[in-house]
């Protein structure tokens, strides 16, 4: 049974399950659903009919059509426990979920599109206010994620370790969102390391800025490249 994940290729949500999806190696398909053309299609009801909330991603997967990128990327650890994305020891376990939530839960919903088009549209913020907005929660958020790093020593080339783990799974697509919206990143040497940024979109038709190839719906080739860590004197 084909695997597809139904998303939008700046979404973050969605962003992190595939990464998730080619991390497990799991061969699967994109379809795109636009956030933006005609309105939105996700406001569509045939969208409504695989996800009440109208958000993406949904993924089709062993019969289900799942919602909720954190919810979504359990499952697959819990089905397909190889390689695994969350440690295995319980104070692990704690770090990496906590990390993650403070992404998805802390500073995503407060900065996601449907935000961002409510306060120029219906609270009449220019752009620049909107630009505003956004830094300002995105800074104090990545700040507490700094501290985060910066003061466990379980801090690894990656967040928990030397291996991704669901945290940096969260982490990479809101780092690519900063940067889109010009967020100095200079202040967050742990959080905001390029390498991780490069080491986790696996290679180009996965990244989210690989506009044409994502949004069109075509068939993502399952194989993976290496992923390049650096190597830490």
């Amino acid at each position: 049974m084909s695997v597809c994940l139904h998303g939008y290729w700046r979404s973050s949500a969605a962003y992190r399950v595939r990464i998730a999806l080619n991390l497990k190696g799991i061969e699967w398909m994109h379809r795109g659903v636009s956030l933006v053309q005609g309105g939105g299609e996700h406001l569509q009801p045939t969208f409504a009919a695989l996800n009440p909330q109208q958000l993406v991603p949904v993924l089709s997967i062993d019969g289900a059509n799942l919602t909720q990128s954190l919810a979504i990327i359990e499952y697959l650890e819990e089905t397909r426990p190889k390689p695994p994305l969350i440690p295995s020891d319980p104070v692990g376990r704690a770090r990496v979920r906590a990390f993650a939530l403070a992404v998805a839960c802390e500073i995503h919903p407060i900065n996601n599109l449907r935000v961002l088009q409510h306060l120029t549209g219906e609270l009449g913020l220019s752009s620049e206010e909107r630009g505003r907005w956004y830094v300002h929660w995105v800074a104090g958020g990545l700040a507490a994620l700094e501290a985060m790093l910066a003061n466990d020593a379980r801090t690894g080339m990656f967040c928990e370790g030397d291996l991704p783990t669901l945290a940096d799974i969260c982490l990479v697509p809101q780092l690519y969102n900063a940067r889109r919206f010009n967020v100095d990143l200079s202040p967050y040497p742990n959080t905001g390391a390029d390498w991780r940024l490069r080491a986790l979109s696996l290679h180009g038709g996965r990244q989210p800025d690989h506009r044409c190839e994502l949004a069109g719906g075509r068939r993502m080739d399952s194989a993976l490249t290496p992923l390049s860590i650096p190597v830490v004197a």
